[in-house]
């Protein structure tokens, strides 16, 4: 058989940590990056005497994740504790929510080849976060318990994708959530948003699942779809020779791009899951509810509904202006100050949203001075070339684009006049691009036209100045 023959059966556990002060069961403080074990107390060490007492707006959280992703809301839910024993667990226990979740069902709508498809969701639960292993070497390991406790979210889908692609689309989805409902900030670097794969082959066409292989801890949207195309080459090898594919986790090494073993894939009853009597279950009334949806923003989907419609945006524009809660808001002030939503969005794509990685803000760049700029450029006062200089200007100081403008002389040369002198000198000095045009090269006329933006630092309106030089050429 060949690789293509195979399907891959996709199922993702995604991990959210949530953005509260305090931990789900004590006051200690959940910053990034405090010097080891200073966020700790007895509660989260795990020491003798010591209960928990939740704190409620993690339930909050999770619930506003379940109503965004469409998911039913339980009323009554309950922890449990996972037993297993690892250096970074103080309790040998890991309190989750095995038999009774928060939420249930659910779905994600992702971007596909045929438009769109849905991606279902098994359940949401809430559970706390284990410490970190700091690994030495040769001297050992050390460990940091200040994540000990800190409060999660788990996203379980069902097996409904089958592509890396897909996985990553619904992933950014769930990102967008976090950061719309602004129960977290999603940042896979530091570990606020962690993904597992859960992946099988099976023959297309059939329905019958195969053996799954766990991938764990995929830190970047990139690593996620290297990771499930190198372990879908490696099932489909061994199943062509006719081996037999082991349940077991592996780890993606980003260095090589490949998968290793690091153990047989346990099963649920080998965490001899069991309710941890220490919390009582956890009750929400629909009124606690509805006043929760309440508090939910307009979340990207719905955004993006109303930025094709009110703006005429194509699926794409829209898409990539909501897929950053961030970015949306920059593009929603800066559209109130402009006319011109199309020119806009253009400068917005092209030229500010590649300078930031994590947002953009007031501070970085004034949306109003932005929506000025991108009406001036609509009605030919400047050129594409001037508005990047006035937005490289508009990045370092927050000033209006149209005094800066008439103060540096950089207004659109729109006057066939004031361009004659620059057309004559660019088909003088350029006489073998002449020679190419009138020989049927047509990519020579940029070479011509760049030369008149050169005579006229960058202010003739290039329309106007291609027009003036076939208009000469033809009369040659």
């Amino acid at each position: 058989m060949s690789i293509k023959d195979y399907e891959s059966v996709i199922g993702l556990e995604v991990h959210v940590e949530l953005k509260t002060e305090h931990k789900l069961f004590c006051e200690c403080l959940t910053a990034f990056g405090a010097p080891p074990n200073t966020q700790v107390c007895p509660v989260c060490l795990a020491m003798p005497g010591t209960l928990p007492a939740l704190n409620r707006q993690v339930v909050e959280f999770a619930v506003k994740a379940g109503l965004a992703a469409h998911c039913a809301i339980e009323p009554w839910s309950r922890f449990d504790r996972k037993n297993y024993f690892y250096p970074d667990l103080p309790k040998a226990y890991q309190i989750t929510q095995n038999f009774f979740p928060i939420c249930t069902g659910g779905y994600i709508d992702v971007p596909s080849e045929d438009g769109s498809k849905r991606i279902r969701i098994n359940r949401i639960h809430i559970e706390e976060d284990a410490g970190k292993l700091v690994h030495l070497g040769a001297e050992g390991s050390l460990v940091d318990c200040n994540r000990c406790g800190v409060p999660l979210i788990e996203i379980v889908s069902e097996p409904d994708i089958r592509t890396g692609e897909e996985a990553v689309a619904y992933l950014r989805k769930l990102r967008a959530i976090a950061r719309y409902t602004g129960i977290s900030d999603g940042k896979m670097n530091e570990g606020s948003l962690r993904c597992d794969v859960n992946l099988s082959l099976r023959k297309k066409g059939e329905e019958t699942l195969g053996t799954r292989v766990e991938l764990k801890n995929i830190n970047s949207f990139s690593f996620v779809a290297k990771a499930i195309e190198s372990e879908f080459k490696r099932q489909a090898a061994i199943l062509d020779e006719g081996g037999t594919i082991i349940q077991e986790t592996r780890r993606f090494d980003e260095s090589t791009g490949q998968t290793y073993s690091m153990r047989e894939k346990a099963e649920a009853a080998d965490y001899r899951y069991f309710p941890d009597t220490d919390l009582v279950p956890v009750e929400i009334s629909q009124a606690e509810i509805d006043r929760i949806r309440a508090s939910i923003p307009r979340l990207a989907d719905e955004r993006k509904a109303g930025y094709m419609e009110q703006y005429g945006l194509t699926d794409y524009e829209a898409e990539r202006l909501t897929a950053d809660k961030e970015l949306s808001d920059f593009f929603e002030r800066a559209v109130a100050e402009s006319s011109e939503p199309k020119t806009l969005v253009n400068l917005i794509l092209a030229d500010v949203a590649p300078l930031y990685t994590e947002d953009i803000s007031e501070d970085l760049l004034n949306p109003k001075s932005l929506g000025q700029l991108a009406d001036l450029l609509a009605a030919g006062g400047i050129n594409s070339n001037t508005g990047r200089r006035v937005l490289k200007a508009l990045l370092e100081e927050d000033l209006d684009p149209a005094a800066y403008i008439e103060k540096h002389d950089l207004g659109q040369i729109n006057d066939p006049e004031k361009l004659e002198g620059a057309v004559r000198t660019a088909l003088a000095e350029n006489e073998r691009a002449v020679r190419d045009y009138l020989g049927g090269k047509e990519s020579a006329m940029r070479s011509l036209i760049g030369r008149v933006m050169k005579e006229t630092g960058g202010r003739a309106n290039p329309v106007l100045a291609e027009d003036m030089i076939r208009k000469a050429l033809e009369n040659q």
